[in-house]
């Protein structure tokens, strides 16, 4: 060999981008970057302990309140595949601050809205916001750390936010009570605004020196980043996994895991609100668990994927073929799993959607995967209230109206066992 090849081949090496370490400023950008993604859960579940409040602030029934949670929803839902394709061109650090600014613009207008018309503007806002923050903080997780870490960051993403949806409702609904609509929807606006500053001043979209600084990977037009999404094995994988793991609880922490438990199960009104929030709190432990598992040998999301949807998908049978409704312990158990899947969901789901896509155009194919579980849970919630209203109440009722949640996990679990298990 010459000594033109050797000094070639070195250039080559030096060409490749080296994979980054992970170390404590990654973990200081990521900690930022997620007091955000708390944040969004605090407002996308607040207007659950505002509810009441709400009706009579703005002299309006429980249909016309209803539409505002599902608006925000299918916000968030629409939005997901623009949102990844933003992260993609701008990066993660300026699509968080306009994440942030739009979650406090809507969060200002719902502490001030003289009306219905004005506190749809605020939701919507706040859906927009919403949208723009999860993508982008595992997306900082793909740029920050190493590939083998990354399941585990996807995890603790997912605690985070599960523990903003928990905490949401005890703190807000003290500060209703105590200093009223308007300082406490301020409060949580200014907050924002605080975590937008903080973001801007300390998350960068990648750490020193790496790929050139430059925040995207050769960026693409938008189909061609959906058909590179759609076409890698990893993100249909994801996609699969997120509408079966994480569409059933998340259908019943929305709307109907409450009155499911009261008027189908027959538990106390009390014992329904404990029991559900120790359901959800309950679950995040595992999530750190299994991305450390994950990270350590990523053959097991496929064990672990076809276990829990195997286990859920049976549950959601038991719902609704057990003749006069579930026994409460079957119920309550159904729920626990359901609610194991949720939180796992992050977990398995994202890390599927990095295979094969380059790490800096993560943000479609994330989207693409997130859509796929919110989608689902919005069109299950929505077809479960038409049920439950076509019925009397009751168990029976209850038992119908989990029909199209049992239905599209069995679906996307065939999808998801299909791509698992066919070797590419």
């Amino acid at each position: 060999m010459t000594q033109t090849q050797t000094s070639g081949d070195r250039t080559k090496e030096s060409a490749v981008p080296l994979e980054p370490s992970g170390g404590a400023r990654a973990w200081v950008v990521w900690g930022v970057a997620v007091i955000g993604y708390f944040l969004a859960m605090v407002h996308r579940n607040g207007l659950g302990v505002a509810a009441l409040e709400a009706q009579t602030r703005f002299d309006v029934g429980p249909a016309v309140l209803s539409l505002l949670p599902m608006l925000q929803l299918l916000i968030y839902v629409l939005l997901q595949v623009p949102a990844g394709l933003l992260a993609d061109r701008l990066g993660p650090r300026f699509t968080l601050v306009i994440g942030m600014i739009a979650m406090a613009a809507g969060s200002c207008l719902f502490a001030l809205a003289p009306g219905i018309e004005a506190a749809i503007t605020g939701r919507f806002l706040i859906g927009l916001g919403d949208a723009l923050v999860f993508l982008n903080v595992i997306r900082l997780a793909a740029l920050w750390f190493p590939r083998a870490r990354y399941a585990l960051v996807s995890g603790l993403t997912g605690v985070v936010g599960g523990t903003g949806q928990v905490a949401s409702a005890a703190p807000l609904a003290w500060a209703l009570g105590g200093v009223g609509w308007v300082a406490a929807f301020l409060t949580t606006t200014g907050l924002t605004l605080l975590v937008a500053v903080l973001v801007l001043l300390v998350v960068r979209d990648r750490p020193a020196g790496a790929a050139g600084h430059s925040t995207v990977i050769d960026p693409i037009p938008l189909w061609a980043a959906l058909k590179e999404a759609l076409s890698a094995r990893g993100p249909r994988i994801g996609m699969a996994h997120h509408a079966a793991i994480m569409a059933p609880f998340t259908m019943m922490m929305v709307l109907w895991g409450y009155p499911f438990l009261v008027t189908g199960l027959g538990l106390a009104e009390g014992t329904a609100a404990l029991a559900l929030t120790a359901l959800a709190a309950g679950a995040l432990w595992t999530a750190p668990l299994v991305g450390v598992l994950v990270g350590r040998d990523p053959a097991l999301r496929g064990v672990l994927a076809l276990t829990l949807v195997s286990v859920i998908g049976l549950g959601l049978v038991l719902l609704v073929v057990w003749p006069g409704g579930v026994p409460t312990g079957v119920g309550l158990a159904v729920m626990a799993v359901c609610a194991v899947g949720q939180t796992l969901a992050p977990t398995i789901s994202f890390d599927y959607a990095r295979d094969g896509i380059p790490a800096g155009r993560t943000g479609v194919a994330s989207g693409l995967v997130n859509m796929s579980g919110f989608t689902t849970a919005v069109a299950c919630t929505v077809a479960a209230g038409a049920i439950l209203q076509a019925l009397p109440p009751g168990p029976d009722a209850f038992r119908l109206a989990f029909l199209p949640i049992c239905a599209t996990t069995l679906l996307s679990g065939g999808v998801l066992a299909r791509l698992i298990l066919r070797r590419p």
